[in-house]
């Protein structure tokens, strides 16, 4: 069997290849600019092949090079993945987490198949609560609520940061002549959620009567105010997070630019008295994970 180069120098050539310069390769590696230099002749020497040219005073990579090269990166993308699921595999039990139904319906659950396909053997269950700061459940081993003051027992770590925008569909976007300006919500239903101090807010924001808020229908659950609001029976006040979906596909559109700002934000609510879990904590990585990458 042929000798397999030096994992060192093969990430050398990898880290070179993707950066373009072996200053930003040593950077990258930890290592001086000469070493890098040493481990690139090395490899050369042990393939038999020349890797690198001079162009000038840059060093460039040959088309073997090249091709050399995206063959490792394919084959430590393979051995990282590896390493990722043998770290998560023999993680197993159970969880019970809580979410706001929005934050569940239109974000979590169009995500959740990555935590499933990394921890196969976890039997994970997914609730809402009735209210959007319950944190108070024996039941549940995470929660994330929606709010600014939780009450009971836990660590708070807040997830999103909100800010309250009106939405509506393109269709009555097009119905009030695209909105010119605030004024014309006079004639628009409004979609409230549970009481009407969000539109309230946003109105006074606007310097429009508040006596435009008074208009429209309020729903208990903001999963119907979204539905009723795609189906253009009228204007909610909603969030880009749980909306971005509807958005990007144009189901849903911003009439107005202004946002109105809110100290209420998306939680992570982790119980004190609750022992930690190798279960518990492979949660919480892939939801802040899957949150940076979002």
């Amino acid at each position: 069997m042929q000798r397999v180069p030096s994992t060192q120098a093969l990430r050398a050539l990898e880290s070179f290849s993707r950066l373009g310069t072996v200053w930003q390769a040593a950077e990258e590696l930890h290592l001086t600019k000469s070493a890098v230099s040493h481990q690139l002749r090395q490899l050369e020497r042990e393939l038999g092949f020349p890797l690198t040219t001079r162009s000038g005073t840059r060093l460039e990579l040959t088309p073997l090079g090249r091709g050399y090269a995206a063959d490792i990166r394919r084959a430590l993308d393979i051995l990282a993945n590896s390493a990722v699921q043998s770290a998560t595999r023999g993680i197993t039990g159970h969880l019970t987490v809580s979410a706001p139904p929005a934050f569940a319906s239109n974000w979590l659950c169009r995500v959740i198949d990555s935590f499933i396909e990394a921890y196969p053997e976890v039997n994970l269950r997914l609730v809402t609560p009735r209210r959007l700061d319950d944190v108070s459940s024996p039941d549940v081993d995470l929660f994330v609520a929606f709010g600014q003051d939780f009450t009971g027992n836990v660590e708070i770590e807040t997830l999103e940061p909100i800010e309250y925008t009106p939405l509506c569909s393109p269709a009555y976007l097009n119905r009030f002549d695209r909105f010119p300006d605030p004024s014309r919500l006079a004639g628009a239903t409004l979609l409230h959620l549970v009481d009407k101090s969000e539109w309230d807010g946003w109105l006074r924001l606007m310097g429009q009567p508040m006596g435009l808020a008074s208009r429209g229908i309020i729903f208990s659950d903001m999963n119907l105010v979204y539905s009723a609001a795609m189906a253009g029976q009228g204007i909610a006040m909603g969030d880009e997070f749980v909306c971005g979906e509807a958005l990007d596909r144009g189901l849903l559109v911003r009439p107005f630019s202004q946002a109105l700002p809110t100290e209420n934000a998306y939680c992570l609510a982790v119980p004190r008295d609750r022992a930690d879990t190798p279960v518990r904590d492979a949660f919480l990585g892939w939801l802040r994970e899957a949150l940076r990458n979002r």
